[in-house]
């Protein structure tokens, strides 16, 4: 009876979040737009596709279902250079008690650095040199998210996580802050390594600055992957050693047209791994390249990440260890 609970419950949900990503218009505005952010470099090389494919503490940023697949202990650290010298720093740890499930605390902050303030009262000329309202002061703009997750397995082959997070974010004349939830499933078909998952991120409250209202970037993903060949279970062919994944996401964002993300995962030995993945009908985002490397319980992953002709490339860095 608990387990059909937490069903309907989770069912529940993630209906009336659909139902909240569709009632608004595509706008094209929503607060807080760092929470759109891709943290993680293993994420980002495949293009995004990777509902059903997050393991390790790290999955509390994309389907917290994937916190499961943390035995004991996984912790990670992130960096990501951002654009105009902004840079994002986000960490995650998950510990699994065996029989009641696995607890995860993660954050992120946003660092956009030192911006000269401006006034319309100090535009002018002082002597024969022209000041474009230059005070002489600087400001700081800034985000954070903080949160707690909780993941269960269900049983063999249905998974579900949920995430309450608090974010704030400093913007100097207004800052505001706000609960919110994600909520995510993940399900072991049974045929072959065909994994479909399922993940709401960013549900809560609207934002008001002033006199406005703004919606969070609530994001609705449903995915699908598995292995064409590795040495387990794989779709065409069983190769030791080697190994092939294959992701793809439907992504509904709140505040665009809906996209599709498709990413790939070689592996050798599972100590080397390259990626490539591309989000389609994307502004900028497209084409994703990453490189990873494992051994003895760390790992290391880095991804490149184009932006087109006027935003340019963004790197990522990310390192994890786990323990069994």
């Amino acid at each position: 009876m608990k387990v059909i609970k937490y069903v309907l419950i989770f069912t529940l949900l993630q209906l009336i979040s659909i139902a909240n990503i569709f009632a608004f218009e595509k706008v094209g505005t929503t607060s807080f737009q760092f929470l759109k952010v891709i943290p993680n470099a293993r994420a980002a090389g495949m293009g995004g596709a990777y509902s059903t494919i997050s393991i390790g503490s790290d999955a509390m940023f994309y389907n917290p279902a994937g916190l499961t697949s943390v035995s004991t202990f996984d912790g990670a650290i992130g960096y990501l250079d951002w654009f105009m010298d902004v840079a994002q720093y986000s960490f995650s740890a998950a510990y699994t008690i065996e029989g009641i499930g696995t607890f995860g605390l993660m954050g992120m902050m946003t660092d956009i650095g030192e911006i000269q303030e401006t006034k319309v009262s100090h535009l002018g000329f002082v002597g024969d040199v022209y000041n474009p309202g230059l005070t002489g002061k600087t400001f700081s703009p800034s985000s954070v998210v903080l949160g707690l997750s909780y993941a269960k397995d269900l049983n063999d082959r249905f998974t579900f996580g949920i995430n309450l997070k608090y974010t704030y974010e400093e913007l100097i004349y207004y800052s505001k802050g706000a609960l919110i939830f994600d909520g995510g499933m993940i399900f072991k078909t049974g045929f072959r390594s065909v994994v479909v998952g399922a993940s709401i991120r960013n549900f809560g409250q609207e934002i008001t600055y002033i006199d406005k209202n703004y919606p969070l970037p609530q994001t609705l993903n449903i995915g699908v992957s598995a292995y064409l060949f590795s040495d387990e279970d794989p779709l065409f062919s069983k190769v030791n050693d080697h190994s092939l994944l294959l992701s793809a996401d439907i992504i509904q964002p709140r505040d665009y047209d809906q996209q599709y993300a498709i990413g790939a995962e070689y592996s050798f030995s599972k100590m080397l791994f390259l990626r490539g993945g591309y989000l389609f009908n994307s502004d900028n985002g497209g084409l994703n390249f990453g490189a990873g490397i494992s051994f003895k319980g760390t790992t290391l992953d880095y991804a490149f990440s184009d932006y087109g002709e006027y935003l340019g490339s963004v790197h990522r860095i990310s390192i994890s260890v786990s323990l069994k």
